[in-house]
């Protein structure tokens, strides 16, 4: 074997030195360095890594060409990368499976681009393993081994699914008219952001029923609403926000949330039957609760007493002795969900369902013979536009005067004829029917209950 021993070959011609033929093999021994001043092409260590084994607990730069386990079970590490030439490489890989729950944040050099961002990358998949390749000033940092790009998102504001999902202006919108599940699946870099505005509306309770012989049913309370405008979403919410209320604020993480939507209590059917209340809408640490049931005539009866809920259901003749039991606001919260409902111990025209933002009107006031005004609800632009919700169904009135109206989704009263419903996803209380001669009629239906969430996602 011979050898050969210089300092420096050049080219003859001052063009291309060619080392040996094809089929040639060139071998560096151990403890030789390659020490490249230019440019290399067509080597296969361009877009792949070196492990370093030394497991990462905390923040630091990257080296070009080096790749990194890093372990989160502590908390976030911030990864900065190198400045970028072309060709340059960095690689990490969740050590302990534990970036879902303490991200590994990329940070660029300066001014330079991730993904064609100039944003931090989150890196919040369990397991994952990624590799950048630094490509120009253009895109900056790009991932080839996964190939998505979307596994590094440099979006700082929540990402989620789940609902009907409309945006205004930089804020999204998750609209539940049913059960469903709100899930987060990227949490906002800025913990106020993941401060999330929310409506939680419960279902109206059913008003109630009337028999032959002269009576008038009471209004279906109002389902309960609960709201919080969030400063990173904002608009202009219902004077019952709760923010900043500590036990009212819900901050998200990146996990689902159930979401329960109340369906509407159910008509008191002919016979003097109060209606069925309404049923809880919930979203994580919030809970509305259903309208309270309309009652019917009775003589101190507990099956046809109103029932208390979010808003209170109207009472009627003789429901004196249970006054209590048509309160609002149970259980209570802060700000209150909902008010009592009206009563009547005079005759028989039936009280009005409380609302969000008023009690329910009673029977025989202020015109002598009329049914109860259903109680006030309240209006919020969560979803972009003015909508009114949780009315108090309207009472029944046996005589031929006024019947108790409602507004904000809740049923009319009425006379000789099936009472109003509450309208759908609006927790309005069902309307209560007098009758005097008519045949036995039904109160209406509560209305089912809604629930939104509002976040800033650019």
């Amino acid at each position: 074997m011979s050898e050969i021993k210089v300092n420096k070959i050049s080219p003859r011609s001052g063009t291309t030195v060619t080392l040996g033929d094809s089929g040639d093999t060139f071998t560096i021994p151990a403890g030789a360095t390659i020490n490249n001043q230019g440019t290399a092409t067509n080597f296969g260590a361009t877009g792949s890594a070196s492990w370093n084994t030394t497991v990462k607990t905390g923040d630091f730069t990257a080296v070009a060409g080096e790749g990194y386990f890093v372990n989160t079970t502590s908390g976030e590490i911030d990864v900065t990368l190198p400045a970028g030439s072309p060709g340059a490489v960095v690689a990490v890989k969740d050590y302990a499976n534990t970036w879902d729950t303490n991200n590994c944040v990329i940070i660029s050099n300066g001014s330079e681009k991730i993904g064609g961002s100039t944003n931090n990358a989150v890196l919040l998949t369990e397991g994952l393993s990624v590799t950048f390749i630094y490509i120009d000033s253009t895109q900056g940092w790009l991932i080839t081994d996964d190939g998505l790009q979307s596994v590094a998102s440099t979006n700082p504001y929540i990402e989620a699914t789940g609902g009907t999902i409309t945006t205004s202006g930089n804020c999204k919108i998750h609209t539940f008219t049913g059960p469903g599940t709100f899930s987060v699946t990227k949490a906002a870099n800025a913990a106020a952001d993941n401060v999330v505005s929310h409506l939680v509306v419960a279902g109206g309770g059913g008003g109630g029923g009337s028999e032959n012989n002269g009576s008038g049913g009471g209004g279906g309370g109002a389902g309960g609403y609960r709201e919080v405008v969030s400063p990173s979403s904002p608009y202009t919410g219902s004077p019952l926000n709760g923010y900043p209320s500590s036990p009212n604020r819900v901050t998200v993480t990146a996990t689902a949330f159930p979401i329960t939507v109340g369906s509407g209590g159910a008509k008191g059917g002919p016979g003097e039957s109060r209606g069925s209340q309404g049923n809880d809408s919930i979203f994580s640490t919030i809970t509305s609760a259903g309208g309270g049931a309309g009652g019917t005539k009775a003589n101190c009866e507990p099956a046809k007493n109103p029932t208390p809920g979010g808003s209170g259901g109207g009472g009627v003749a003789n429901t004196g002795c249970g006054l209590p039991l048509r309160l609002g606001n149970q259980p209570p919260t802060s700000p209150s969900q909902g008010n009592p409902g009206g009563s009547n111990n005079v005759s028989d025209q039936g009280g009005g369902g409380g609302g969000a933002a008023g009690a329910g009107g009673c029977g025989n006031v202020p015109t002598t013979g009329s049914g109860g005004l259903g109680g006030a609800g309240t209006t919020s632009e969560i979803t972009a536009s003015p909508v009114a919700r949780a009315g108090g169904g309207g009472g029944g009135n046996y005589l031929p005067g006024p019947q108790g109206t409602a507004t904000a989704g809740g049923g009319n009263g009425t006379r000789q004829t099936n009472a109003g419903n509450g309208t759908a996803n609006t927790g309005g209380g069902g309307g209560g029917v007098g009758n005097q001669g008519g045949g036995c009629l039904s109160g209406g239906a509560g209305g089912s209950g809604i629930v939104v969430i509002r976040y800033r996602f650019q």
